[in-house]
């Protein structure tokens, strides 16, 4: 009897696991769908004929081409300005990780003078902008106007990340870094060989906010940077969309050949796939330190 009543539950527990597991990736499918889908959809109509778009394209490309991914890449200073924006996402997000980490290391210390007004004082600028007038004026004061550290100064400390680091360390064991003073490492020495190692989760995190915002800025491009050399991707693509739109005359005649032969909607698809590409690879690849970091760093009430 035993045998048999055991039998049966266990049969219903398998049962109920298999429903549940089921219907788990049902909803999960579903939603992974709802995700999905606008960048597969924004794929299949930038490879579709712009004439047939107005038909409506949904599952599949209609008219294949990939005549305005060509017309763009021949633009002559795509590959120069594609440079410029992989050089600041790099080199602006080393520098902001390097600089936010220090800041942070230095006010998690509780035997640092003033620490509390420091830190006081680099969270209030979270919740308090000049605006865009006095931005402007700051920098071009500095000689950043027309400068590459126009990319890269302005965003190398971030309160937001600087508190998720500072979280971060203050969890670490003291025991670690009293064992590193016992063999007489300085702060400095701790910090790179001790600290920056145990703490790739929240650095792989803030490097995925870093490269995403570094990548698709283009406004100070756009205010303190007009020189061609500086231009980046993504100014270039807004200047592209703004002549297909616009068809403004002070544009090169490239770009005036370019606005007349493709449909604005089509080269607006094309634009948004190039812009969206390098990051959607690079990102998987630090996907699996996201979660942790964000845990490990968040904020205690």
């Amino acid at each position: 009897m035993l045998g048999k009543e055991g039998g049966t539950m266990n049969a219903k527990r398998v049962s109920k696991v298999t429903v549940g597991s089921v219907l788990n990736v049902f909803v999960l499918g579903i939603l992974a769908f709802f995700c999905f889908y606008p960048f597969y959809h924004i794929l299949i109509n930038s490879v579709s004929d712009p004439a047939m778009q107005t038909s409506g394209i949904y599952l599949y490309p209609k008219g294949f081409t990939l005549s305005t991914y060509e017309k763009i890449f021949r633009q002559n200073n795509i590959g120069p300005a594609f440079f410029i924006s992989s050089a600041r996402t790099v080199v602006g997000c080393l520098a902001t990780i390097f600089f936010c980490s220090m800041f942070a290391y230095a006010v998690s210390k509780k035997n640092m003078p003033g620490r509390r007004v420091i830190y006081v004082m680099s969270v209030i600028v979270m919740y308090f902008n000049a605006g865009i007038i006095p931005w402007y004026l700051t920098l071009r004061a500095y000689g950043l106007k027309n400068n590459f550290l126009l990319y890269i100064l302005p965003l190398v400390f971030i309160p937001f990340y600087m508190i998720l680091l500072k979280t971060f360390f203050e969890q670490l064991p003291v025991s670690i870094e009293e064992s590193a003073f016992i063999d007489g490492a300085g702060y400095f020495t701790i910090f790179m060989r001790i600290v920056m190692p145990v703490s790739l989760p929240i650095l792989a995190t803030i490097a995925i906010f870093t490269a995403v915002m570094q990548w698709n800025s283009w406004t100070d491009n756009l205010f303190l940077a007009p020189a061609e050399e500086l231009e980046t991707l993504q100014y270039l693509l807004y200047k592209i969309l703004r002549q297909s739109s616009s068809f403004d005359i002070r544009n090169t005649k490239d770009m005036e050949q370019l606005a007349n032969r493709l449909s604005p909607e089509s080269l607006r698809l094309a634009v948004t796939v190039v812009v969206m590409l390098p990051i959607t690879i690079v990102y998987p690849m630090l996907q699996k330190y996201f979660m942790g970091g964000i845990l490990l760093g968040a904020v205690k009430g």
